[in-house]
């Protein structure tokens, strides 16, 4: 006897940033039955919800995708981890939990290039709308979205210390770096409230979970997206029964930059060739797919510190297991907070039009497994570039669902991001240099004295690069027919069929990309369920 086939309107792949906000806002209908499917489980690890412990939870292999990247051409061969999250919330649930909207001009470049829906002022009131802010409601913030911000009381000293620094090396102090301007030094939103992590599952998913018009899945693995006479019409199962689900409206990928060209690679949409070379059939040939891949690289500059005031200790026994007890019993103390509490946007040269790159201060020095550094007190700065140059590419290695594909993010192919980061090592020392740090600053680590010229810190990037985990664009958004999906997230050449995450960004923001793609899953929504745009907002 043939079994029934399960029918939902919308099907929805993938729980992570994007997708648990379109779960929560596209069953806001009782009358459209949604289906979202996540590969891996609930978001029940107390390393999700504690939010010192982010370090700990991306790399726990029962949460994330643990991937790793190809050998890199320009890095002597070295292979960078691409941590995903593969758990309700995705990477929202393992992220460092910054709260960044970027530059305005992000977004206006997108408009300049044709997304004229896309503008900032059209941005800026879905921004609002996912919202609501410890600092209150404004022109520029929202006090009513699901999404608690907070703009943290710092929790050492130290953060003070570096807002002072950075204004005596130049850098303008900013009152709301998510505000008017992303520019200057900073208090640096979290998405963290009364002491735990806010991810868009506790956000979006919790309050909705008993509608009965949403049903969640998760330990889904998704092979295929279905497709009947060019339109997609529903999705298979990964799994011995390979279970079919139908969706009467639309199928929704929101995997994310690495999982949703590889879902669309494996449905046929992607690069005519190489999806013959795998033996899949081409429903579509779309050369771009899974090309244009950008991911924000960063360094570390670290120094010991001559005062005991900063937070290293707490990395230690037997401190570390009190703080987390002490968290488990209030939701306070060294471990409520992702420590990074301060921040600085700046223009490392003059001739800049907006800033290029990140500063982030953190008053501890801890290596990147979370072990502590400097043997006793420290502090460090990581230095994010804001906008690479470097373009990488998402292929198959195989059609099997569960082989991950192979991921080249070809990091300092242009020889500009390893000069650009090196002039952000500069500003960063420059701010550490400062009669403000000059009680505080001891011996760098590094880069060290043995980085003092230009040239010096540029090869001290190319040997301690590492990524920000921020990989977008694989499957571009644009006007072009070029571009893999349009302004709504359609992918073209098919039918019922987009892809609404942080693959369609057409160029990475300026900033931690989890804010973004949470407003780009909002207003897309309104696109979904044929909704006009909220009004465009310009305030001055």
């Amino acid at each position: 006897m043939r079994a029934m086939v399960e029918e939902f309107d919308f099907v929805i792949v993938g729980a992570g940033s994007a997708g648990c906000v379109l779960a929560n806002r596209l069953s806001a209908d009782p009358a459209n039955r949604v289906l979202l499917l996540e590969a891996g489980p609930r978001d029940i690890s107390p390393f999700i919800h504690m939010p010192a412990a982010f370090i700990h939870a991306i790399s726990r292999t029962s949460i994330d995708w643990g991937y790793v990247a190809e050998s890199e051409p320009h890095l002597n061969g070295h292979r960078e981890t691409c941590p995903r999250g593969r758990v309700l919330g995705g990477s929202s649930s393992v992220n460092a939990m910054a709260f960044v909207r970027g530059h305005r001009g992000d977004f206006d470049d997108w408009a300049e290039n044709g997304l004229t829906d896309w503008s900032f002022a059209h941005c800026l009131p879905y921004f609002k709308r996912l919202e609501t802010f410890s600092g209150g409601a404004d022109s520029w913030r929202g006090g009513e979205g699901p999404v608690h911000v907070t703009a943290p009381q710092f929790s050492n000293p130290l953060n003070n210390i570096f807002l002072e620094a950075a204004e005596e090396a130049g850098f303008p102090r900013s009152d709301d770096t998510n505000g008017a301007d992303l520019e200057g030094a900073g208090v640096a939103d979290q998405t963290i409230h009364n002491g735990r992590r806010v991810s868009t599952a506790t956000a979006y998913l919790n309050p909705v979970r008993k509608r009965p018009n949403l049903d969640i899945r998760t330990g889904a693995l998704v092979a295929r997206v279905v497709f009947e006479e060019g339109r997609a019409t529903g999705v298979e199962l990964a799994g011995p029964a390979a279970t079919s689900i139908r969706a009467r409206r639309e199928v929704i990928l929101a995997g994310g930059a690495i999982n949703s060209p590889q879902l669309l690679m494996l449905s046929g949409i992607g690069p005519g060739q190489h999806l013959q070379d795998h033996g899949l059939p081409v429903v579509a040939d779309c050369p771009e797919v899974g090309t244009q891949l950008q991911d924000h690289i960063d360094v570390s500059v670290i120094h010991r510190c001559l005062r005991p005031v900063s937070a290293t200790p707490y990395l230690s026994w037997p401190r570390k297991p009190f703080a987390g007890l002490q968290w488990l019993l209030t939701r306070r103390g060294a471990v409520a907070t992702n420590h990074f509490e301060a921040a600085a946007y700046v223009r490392t040269r003059p001739q800049l039009e907006r800033p290029d790159v990140q500063l982030f201060f953190i008053p501890l020095a801890v290596s990147t497994d979370g072990s502590p550094l400097a043997g006793g007190h420290g502090f460090q700065a990581t230095v994010m570039l804001l906008q690479p140059r470097s373009r990488g590419a998402i292929s198959l290695k195989s059609a099997d669902p569960s082989v991950a594909p192979a991921i080249r993010f070809n990091y300092l192919a242009e020889e500009e991001d390893a000069v650009n980061l090196g002039h952000g090592v500069d500003a960063m020392r420059r701010v550490f240099a400062s009669s403000a740090f000059a009680p505080y600053a001891g011996e760098e680590i590094l880069p060290g004295a043995e980085s003092d010229t230009l040239e010096q810190v540029a090869a001290f990037v190319r040997r301690h690069m590492k990524s920000t985990h921020h990989p977008c664009g694989t499957c571009r958004m644009g006007v072009d027919q070029g571009s893999v999906v349009d302004g709504a997230g359609r992918v073209r050449c098919v039918e019922g069929l987009r892809v609404v995450d942080a693959s369609i960004m057409p160029t990475i923001t300026s900033g931690n990309i989890n804010a973004p793609v949470i407003m780009m899953a909002e207003k897309l929504s309104d696109a979904i369920l044929g909704k006009p745009d909220l009004p465009p907002e310009n305030p001055s």
